[in-house]
C-alpha cells in the first residue's frame, strides 16, 4: 500500500496546470504518467543571462537589453521574417521573427514603447540581432526574466520552457519526506535533505550545478541506489529463507569429471565449490557464473546437474536461441549419457509424437536433464522433480520467463550464466540479488587470437588473405558496422559487402542480420556451423554463443565504432579450435585518442574482465557499455560510472539494514519504505528481478 504522503506525487500528470488532452500524451512520452516523473525530469543545460547595452553586447551570449521600439519592417514575401528595429541609446538591435504574426507584434509593442528583450546575440552584416527573443516584455515585468534558467528536454509540440513550468509545479507539490539516510553519513558527506536536493536540481545557478558530483545530485543518486540495493538485498534474504532440498556431491559427478579430457581450472574449481556449498545449505540457490567466452562455464553447470541427478532430481538448461541450445546439448549429452544420465533437447521445432515422447519422459523422470529454448517453460512441459534451472545469457530472457521455468518445480535452484564481463564496481547494480562466481581463467590449450588493427585502405589485402584461408578449408566472419540509426541503411551496407565478397571469394558467403526472423537466423548459423557457408557476413547478431571451431578469422569493419567489450565478445567467436586464429580490426583513419586506446588494449590482452574495466574508464558517463541490454537498470539520477563509489556504499548499507531490521519496522525502516515506493524499487517488483 503506497503511503499517503506520496499521493501528491502519484497523481496523474493531468492534475498539473495546463496539462490537458493535447499536452498530456506529449508530457507522458517525455517524462511519464505521474507527477513524480515530471519532478524527476533533469535539466540538461543552463542559460545564463547578463545585462548589456548594444555597444557592450557579446556575440553568441544570451543577454538582456532595455530598448525602445523604433520601426517595424514588414516582409516582402511570406518566406521572409518580420524585423523590429530597436534602439537603446548606444546602438541599434534588430529583433527577427519568422511566421505570420507581425501584426500582433505591432499591437503588443507599439512604436516608442520601452521593452526588455533577451535572447542570443548574433551578427547579421554590420548589425546585431536577436532571432525570436526568449523574452520581449514591458520593463515592469523584469522579474519574469531569470538570470539563470534551467533548460529541460523538449519534444515536438512541447517546448523546453513549458516543460520547465510543469517541473517547477511538480516541485511545489513535493512534500517534506521523513529522512531515510543515516544522519552521520549525510553530515560526513555534506549532503542536503531530499527536498533541498530537488530544489537545487531545478534551480541550477550554472553548468557546475548539473555535474554528477555536486552534493545535491550525489544525494539523489544515492537515494536511488539505496532503494535499488535494498530491494535486492531483501529479495536475496527472502530466497535464503526459502528451504530447498540439500544436495551432496554425487559419485556419478566425480566419474564424469574423471573422464573429461582436461582438468578444471582453479576458477572452475572455485565456482563448483560455491555451487556445492549452496546445495549443502538447504536454501534456494541463486548464483551467477560470470565468465569470459570459452572459460568453461557449461562444464561447471554440467557437473552441478550430475550432482542433482545423483540425488534423484532433474535439471533444465535454457538458452536464448535454438543454435545455442543445440550446442549446449551436444556438449552435455555425451558425457552425461556415458554415465547413465539421460538428456533431451526441447525446442520450438519439436512437434507431434516426437515432442509428446520427450514430454512424457520429463514428466515421468525417465530423463534427468532437459536442454532447450523458451519451449522449456511452456504450459504442457512438466517435470517429475525439477531441482535446478540453468539459464544461459540470462539477460536475454525476461523475468517472467525465468520464473516460469523455476515454477516447474519446488524451491528450484538457479544458476545464471553470462559471458558479458561487467566491471566489479558495477556488479552490484545488475546482480545485487545473486551470489556471483567469476571464472576468470582460460582453460589451457586455447589458441591465442592474434589481433591486428588495419586501415580500411588495405581492405583488398584482407580480402585476399581471406580467400587464401578459405581455400585451405577454414571459415571466417566479417562483421559489418552499425553505421547509422537506420537499420535499413545498415542492412543495405551488409548486403552490399556480402555481394562484393561473393564476387571476390566465391559463392560460399552467407549473410545474417537483425531484420531476419529467429528461425531464418538459426538456419544460416546452422549452415555456417555445418561448414556449408565459408564466410559469414553479419551484423553483431553473432556476438554471443556461436561455436564454430573451424572459424579462424574475424574481420570487424570500422572497428572504431564498436565498444571495447563488444569487440572482445566478437573476437571470442574465433580461436575455438586448434588452428592459429586472427582478429582484424579495420578502421577509418584518423583514429580519436579513445579509439586508439581501445584498439591498443585489445591487442594487448584477451582478459574480458580487464577489458571491461578499461572500457569503463574510456567511455565515461551514460550507458557506457551498452549495459541496458545486459539487464542493467535504467536509473534516473544515478550514473553508474560517475557514482560507482556510491554503489558499493549503498550495497553495504542495504545489507546492514536487512540484517538489523529485516521487516523495516524501525523509524528509519519506515522512512525507507517511503523511499522504495518513491523510486518503485520494492522486493516484490516483478519487472526488476534478476533471478
Amino acid at each position: 500500500m503506497r503511503p499517503e504522503i506520496l499521493f501528491p506525487l502519484y497523481a496523474p500528470i493531468t492534475s498539473l496546470k495546463g496539462v490537458g488532452v493535447r499536452v498530456a500524451p506529449l508530457l507522458e512520452k517525455l517524462a511519464g504518467p505521474v507527477v513524480r516523473d515530471v519532478l524527476f525530469l533533469r535539466p540538461h543545460s543552463v542559460i545564463q543571462r547578463t545585462h548589456a547595452t548594444v555597444n557592450t553586447a557579446i556575440e553568441g551570449a544570451t543577454q538582456i537589453f532595455e530598448v525602445q521600439i523604433d520601426a517595424f519592417k514588414k516582409p516582402r514575401s511570406p518566406q521572409q521574417p518580420w524585423r523590429v528595429e530597436t534602439y537603446d541609446g548606444t546602438g541599434v538591435l534588430t529583433l527577427v521573427f519568422f511566421g505570420g504574426f507581425g501584426g500582433q507584434l505591432e499591437q503588443k509593442h507599439p512604436l516608442g514603447a520601452k521593452r526588455l528583450v533577451s535572447g542570443k546575440v548574433e551578427r547579421f552584416g554590420l548589425n546585431l540581432q536577436i532571432a525570436h527573443p526568449d523574452y520581449f516584455l514591458p520593463p515592469e515585468r523584469a522579474d519574469e526574466i531569470a538570470l539563470f534558467e534551467a533548460v529541460y528536454p523538449a519534444t515536438a509540440g512541447l517546448p523546453a520552457r513549458t516543460v520547465r513550468k510543469f517541473a517547477l509545479e511538480a516541485l511545489e507539490r513535493a512534500p517534506e519526506l521523513p529522512e531515510w539516510q543515516d544522519a552521520a553519513w549525510l553530515a560526513r558527506e555534506q549532503l542536503p535533505t531530499w527536498r533541498e536536493a530537488l530544489v537545487r536540481l531545478h534551480a541550477p545557478a550554472g553548468e557546475i550545478d548539473l555535474a554528477p558530483q555536486t552534493p545535491h545530485i550525489r544525494r539523489l543518486a544515492y537515494d536511488e541506489l539505496l532503494a535499488h540495493q535494498l530491494a535486492m538485498a531483501q529479495r536475496k534474504a527472502d530466497r535464503r529463507r526459502e528451504p530447498a532440498a540439500k544436495l551432496v556431491p554425487a559419485e556419478i559427478s566425480a566419474k564424469i569429471r574423471a573422464d573429461l579430457p582436461f582438468s578444471l581450472t582453479g576458477a572452475q574449481e572455485r565456482a563448483l565449490a560455491d555451487i556445492r556449498n549452496d546445495f549443502a545449505a538447504g536454501e534456494r540457490m541463486s548464483r551467477l557464473i560470470q565468465g569470459d567466452v570459452g572459460s568453461g562455464k557449461t562444464v561447471v553447470a554440467m557437473l552441478a546437474m550430475a550432482d542433482v541427478a545423483g540425488g534423484g532430481g532433474q535439471s533444465a538448461l535454457m538458452a536464448p536461441t535454438e543454435i545455442l541450445a543445440r550446442q549446449h546439448f551436444e556438449t552435455l549429452s555425451g558425457p552425461l549419457s556415458d554415465h547413465g544420465i539421460s538428456a533431451v533437447l526441447l525446442t520450438g521445432r519439436d512437434k507431434g509424437l516426437a515432442r509428446a515422447e520427450k514430454l512424457r519422459a520429463l514428466a515421468s523422470g525417465a530423463v534427468q536433464v532437459a536442454v532447450g529454448t523458451h519451449a522449456l517453460f511452456q504450459d504442457d512441459v512438466n517435470f517429475q522433480r525439477l531441482q535446478l534451472a540453468v539459464v544461459d545469457e540470462q539477460h536475454r530472457f525476461g523475468v517472467a520467463e525465468r520464473q516460469r521455468l523455476q515454477a516447474k518445480g519446488e524451491a528450484v535452484h538457479l544458476i545464471a550464466m553470462s559471458a558479458t564481463p561487467i566491471p566489479r564496481t558495477l556488479e552490484l547494480t545488475v546482480y545485487g540479488d545473486l551470489d556471483v562466481s567469476r571464472i576468470d581463467e582460460k582453460p589451457p590449450g586455447r589458441t591465442p587470437v592474434a589481433t591486428r588493427a588495419v586501415p580500411m585502405s588495405r581492405v583488398e589485402e584482407v580480402e585476399a588473405r581471406l580467400r587464401d584461408v578459405i581455400a585451405n578449408g577454414a571459415q571466417a566472419f566479417w562483421i559489418c558496422p552499425l553505421v547509422s540509426e537506420s537499420e535499413l541503411i545498415d542492412l543495405k551496407a551488409a548486403e552490399k559487402r556480402a555481394a562484393e565478397l561473393r564476387q571476390k571469394i566465391g559463392p560460399g558467403v552467407g549473410l545474417v542480420h537483425g531484420k531476419m526472423s529467429g528461425p531464418e537466423k538459426d538456419a544460416v548459423m546452422a549452415d555456417f556451423a555445418d561448414g556449408k557457408i565459408s564466410l559469414l557476413v553479419a551484423t553483431t547478431v553473432v556476438e554471443v554463443g556461436v561455436n564454430v571451431p573451424n572459424a579462424t578469422i574475424m574481420v570487424i569493419e570500422q572497428a572504431e565504432r564498436f565498444g571495447l567489450a563488444q569487440l572482445h565478445q566478437l573476437r571470442g567467436r574465433v580461436g575455438r579450435g586448434s588452428r592459429e586464429s586472427a582478429c582484424v580490426l579495420l578502421y577509418d583513419p584518423p583514429l580519436s585518442e579513445t579509439a586508439q586506446k581501445r584498439l591498443d588494449i585489445l591487442r594487448r590482452t584477451d582478459d574480458g574482465f580487464q577489458i571491461a574495466e578499461v572500457d569503463l574508464e574510456l567511455r565515461g558517463g551514460g550507458d557506457a557499455l551498452g549495459l541496458r541490454q545486459s539487464g542493467f537498470p535504467a536509473y534516473v539520477f544515478a550514473d553508474p560510472i560517475a557514482h560507482r563509489d556510491l554503489i558499493a556504499t549503498a550495497g553495504d548499507d542495504a545489507r546492514m539494514i536487512v540484517d538489523r531490521d529485516p521487516e523495516l519496522t524501525s523509524e528509519r525502516g519506515k522512512a525507507l519504505r517511503v523511499l522504495q515506493e518513491l523510486f518503485d524499487w520494492r522486493p516484490s517488483s516483478p519487472l526488476r528481478d534478476a533471478g
